[in-house]
């Protein structure tokens, strides 16, 4: 891949970075709530997230596209940022295949296992090979739990690292674009640092985020929703 067409596409890549990061923590946070309850997560939620190599996943095509921003980044400070955030986004598409391994173990096995062990007709010997074998699935648990708390760390980190790092981007029109149209959502996953994220891109006002989008918008022939997002740059640029 030549470095001009990575290049190319870096706008691209910074969008789609931060706008598939958003959906895969929404949808993360969201299952280990449901974790928190029942103890359990579920096999098809970490298969269709991972997906597989001729059909790949969401946090599999993250994990893509964040290799090809970060690993050619050049300026050293995004060089160091790219390099922290590239690892702590492989890390959890590789958290979230033991998860769903352990799921796997979880919905198949134990049952089974638990099952044969009520079994009156074994013999002493296939008990007791029966019940260490079942004390290993059953501590699929506990590395559930461990798993589930690593890929909650690292997305911790990572909404900080973005905070760091979307500032060398600032003049992104798609990245303004994606903020522009999907605030809520954004606002929802970056929680109580969202101010802080909108703030370290555009400053105290929005006046850059709606010009940047209204350009991404006109650019794309949408030209209502230009006139709208330079309708609000312009209402700003009297607070300025």
């Amino acid at each position: 891949m030549s470095k001009r067409w990575l290049f190319s596409k870096q706008q691209s890549f910074v969008r789609d970075v931060v706008r598939d990061f958003c959906q895969i923590a929404a949808a993360l946070e969201e299952h280990f709530s449901e974790f928190d309850t029942s103890g359990e997560v579920s096999f098809h939620f970490f298969d269709d997230l991972l997906g597989r190599q001729n059909y790949k996943g969401l946090l599999w095509r993250l994990k893509d596209t964040a290799h090809l921003l970060f690993r050619s980044e050049e300026r050293a400070e995004q060089r160091i940022l790219g390099e922290y955030l590239d690892w702590a986004l492989g890390y959890i598409f590789h958290e979230c295949i033991k998860l769903k391994e352990d799921a796997y173990q979880q919905r198949n096995y134990k049952p089974r296992f638990k099952r044969l062990q009520e079994d009156s007709l074994l013999s002493p010997e296939e008990q007791h090979i029966g019940s260490e074998l079942y004390a290993v699935i059953r501590q699929t648990s506990e590395s559930i739990s461990r798993e589930v708390q690593r890929v909650r760390f690292i997305l911790f980190h990572c909404k900080r690292m973005f905070i760091l790092y979307l500032p060398l981007h600032s003049e992104n029109s798609l990245l303004a674009r994606y903020f522009y149209t999907h605030w809520d959502f954004a606002r929802q996953v970056f929680k109580g640092y969202f101010t802080e994220l909108i703030q370290a891109i555009y400053g105290d006002h929005l006046r850059p985020m709606y010009v940047l989008a209204a350009a991404s918008f006109a650019e794309g022939g949408w030209l209502d929703e230009a006139r709208l997002a330079r309708e609000k740059a312009d209402a700003l640029a009297y607070l300025e």
